[in-house]
């Protein structure tokens, strides 16, 4: 990600460094005010405007990606990480990886049918507990 931030002519500081690794570390799809609080819990220094430049730096860069579920903040992670789709808890906000070979071949007969192949896809199912 630092080497993303280098290529974009954006300045290495310590606080890009330190917002870099809590996102690096973060396995919870923070939004910006999480990944700010985080960071801002070791150097107060880190400023909100800092953490949404080097978000926007490094989604352009293609090495985090941006996930707008359904009428929340946009949340991050990496994109180094295997293919994955998410399960939203209704109740909680909480974010499930999950995989499935199942809908992945269902999803590629579906556009082999229509006379296409996936480029790329996101799966987002949004749930509430049983019972």
């Amino acid at each position: 990600m630092e080497n993303a931030l280098r290529d974009a002519g954006v300045r290495i500081t310590r606080q890009r460094r330190l917002l870099v690794q809590v996102l690096a570390e973060a396995d919870d799809h923070p939004d910006a005010n999480a990944l700010h609080r985080r960071a801002h819990a070791n150097d107060p220094k880190v400023s909100l405007a800092t953490v949404y430049r080097t978000l926007s730096v490094l989604e352009e860069a293609g090495v985090i990606d941006r996930h707008a579920f359904e009428g929340k903040p946009a949340r991050f992670e990496t994109s180094d990480r295997p293919h994955h789709d998410h399960l939203i808890d209704l109740e909680t906000g909480a974010v499930i990886e999950f995989r499935s070979e199942k809908i992945e071949r269902l999803q590629a007969e579906i556009a082999a049918e229509l006379g296409y192949d996936i480029v790329h896809h996101r799966l987002e199912l949004y749930a509430r507990k049983q019972g």
